[in-house]
């Protein structure tokens, strides 16, 4: 097996491709290792530097933090994600970890859905993920996620690019702000 890797806008975060299905239903973010019993994520964070881990269909997002750098770290990661998929496993998270959105208003329903068709595929393709939390007072709140989480264009893009497509569609929100 063949895990590729690839650089993200955020310096801190890479994401690495192990050529199968990591999350077979959503995506997922976990930054302590007891908030799960998997094994492989477990061990990722057990890593010197690693900070937080984001799991999505087909990728695996590790940030770390300033003081160690990705030659220390990132054949560690590899060697993990190798030996997952080898002793048999077919996917790192098997079950949907994600919030049912069947109680939102229409409005939010309409959020939900221009972040899950237009933003979110090309937020996964740079390592992370966008997950709608709230919208009150014409302002939207989501949260960052995996390489999208602490990336210095982050800013850049929420205002640009989030605010920008969700007031065009939207004329009820006025403001998208990460929590």
């Amino acid at each position: 097996m063949f895990v590729q890797t690839e650089i993200t806008p955020n310096p801190n975060s890479l994401k690495f491709l192990p050529g199968k299905t990591v999350s077979n239903e959503g995506s997922f973010e976990i930054t302590r290792k007891d908030e799960t019993n998997n094994d492989l994520i477990r061990n990722l964070l057990s890593i010197n530097g690693v900070e937080g881990i984001f799991l999505g269909k087909d990728f695996i997002s590790i940030n770390k933090n300033d003081d160690v750098s990705w030659d220390e770290i990132k054949h560690i990661v590899i060697s993990l994600i190798n030996d997952f998929y080898l002793s048999g496993k077919e996917c790192v998270i098997e079950k949907n970890l994600t919030k049912n959105n069947e109680d939102l208003k229409d409005i939010e329903k309409k959020i939900v859905q221009i972040l899950d068709q237009k933003i979110r595929p090309a937020v996964a393709k740079d390592g992370g993920d966008i997950k709608f939390r709230e919208f009150k007072d014409g302002i939207v709140r989501v949260q960052l996620q995996g390489s999208c989480s602490g990336c210095p264009s982050s800013t850049m893009t929420l205002k640009q690019g989030v605010q920008n497509l969700l007031c065009h569609y939207l004329p009820e929100v006025k403001k998208v702000e990460a929590i």
